[in-house]
C-alpha cells in the first residue's frame, strides 16, 4: 500500500476510530485540507471541531476499512462503521485528493445507514476485495464512464447489455435482488413510483484494475443526493456494484462550498 493510501487509513483509523482527532489530521493533511462533508468545515480546525464532539458522544467505535482504491493523486476507501455496540451503523465512501507529498488536501464523502435485511441477501458491503487485472485500469474506467454518460445520464437503457453481465450482477444496493433482470424491475418500479433517480452530472471516476467509482450528484423526485457507485468489472463487462447514497443538506446546513 502506498504512503497516501497508507495516510487516509491514519487519518480515518488514528483520527476517527482510535480518537487521536488533532494529531491524526495534523500529521495527514497538507497545507489545505478542503472539506466536501457539509457538516464539517474546512482545515484542521474545521476537523477538529466537528470530530472532538462526536468521539466524546460515542465512546465505542468499530470502523473497517473494507476497500481502498489508489488512481494517481486519488485514494478511495468503502467503510463501515459500527457506533456504541450497534446504536448506530453506517457505510461510508471517501474520495481523498492529496498533494505531491501524498498528504491529503482534499475530501469528499457520502454515508447511509447501514441495511441489515437486502433484497440479495449479500451485504452492502461484503464481496470481493483484492485488486487484480491492473493492466485493465484505463479500459475498465473507459467502461464505466460510457455507462455513465449513455445510460445513468442519457437513459439508453437498451444499451445496458453493452455494460453489465447478463450472466452475472452481484448487486449490494439493498433494495435491489441480483440479476441484470432484477436490476431491470428496480428500474422500471422506481420510474413507476414517480421517484425517478435521475444522474445529474458525474463529478469524479478513479479506478484500479477491476475496481471503478464514480461521484455523482443525483436528482430523487424534487430532492438532491451525492452518489457513490462502486463498480467491479470482470472481463470487459461490470459483474458487481455496490453503492452509498446521500440527501444532500439545504445550503443553509453547509459547513463549507457543498458535496461536489
Amino acid at each position: 500500500m502506498s504512503e497516501k493510501s497508507e495516510n487516509v487509513k491514519g487519518l480515518y483509523l488514528e483520527g476517527i476510530r482510535d480518537g487521536k482527532v488533532r494529531e491524526a489530521v495534523t500529521k495527514y493533511t497538507g497545507d489545505r485540507y478542503t472539506q466536501h462533508s457539509t457538516g464539517v468545515a474546512d482545515g484542521i480546525e474545521g476537523f477538529v471541531a466537528f470530530f472532538e464532539p462526536f468521539i466524546k458522544r460515542n465512546p465505542v467505535r468499530d470502523i473497517r476499512m473494507v476497500r481502498i482504491i489508489e488512481d494517481g493523486q486519488y485514494v478511495f476507501c468503502h467503510a463501515y462503521q459500527d457506533i456504541n455496540n450497534g446504536e448506530a451503523k453506517w457505510v461510508t465512501a471517501d474520495l481523498f485528493d492529496t498533494d505531491k507529498n501524498d498528504k491529503i488536501i482534499e475530501h469528499w464523502d457520502v454515508i447511509q445507514a447501514y441495511v441489515e435485511d437486502t433484497a440479495s441477501g449479500r451485504s452492502m458491503v461484503d464481496g470481493p476485495t483484492e485488486i487484480e487485472d491492473l493492466d485493465k485500469t484505463k479500459e475498465n474506467k473507459a467502461l464505466v464512464t460510457n455507462f455513465c454518460n449513455d445510460v445513468l445520464i442519457g437513459g439508453q437503457a437498451n444499451k445496458v447489455t453493452d455494460y453489465i453481465s447478463t450472466e452475472q450482477y452481484d448487486q449490494h444496493n439493498p433494495g435491489v435482488e441480483d440479476g441484470l433482470e432484477e436490476f431491470g424491475k428496480h428500474l422500471k418500479n422506481v420510474m413507476e413510483s414517480g421517484m425517478v433517480n435521475k444522474y445529474i452530472k458525474i463529478h469524479h471516476i478513479v479506478g484500479q484494475g477491476n475496481f471503478v467509482v464514480a461521484y455523482s450528484h443525483t436528482q430523487m423526485g424534487s430532492d438532491d443526493y451525492a452518489f457513490f457507485d462502486l463498480f467491479r468489472v470482470k472481463e470487459g463487462k461490470i459483474v458487481e456494484h455496490w453503492d452509498v447514497q446521500e440527501k444532500i443538506l439545504p445550503q443553509s446546513q453547509w459547513g463549507n462550498s457543498g458535496k461536489f
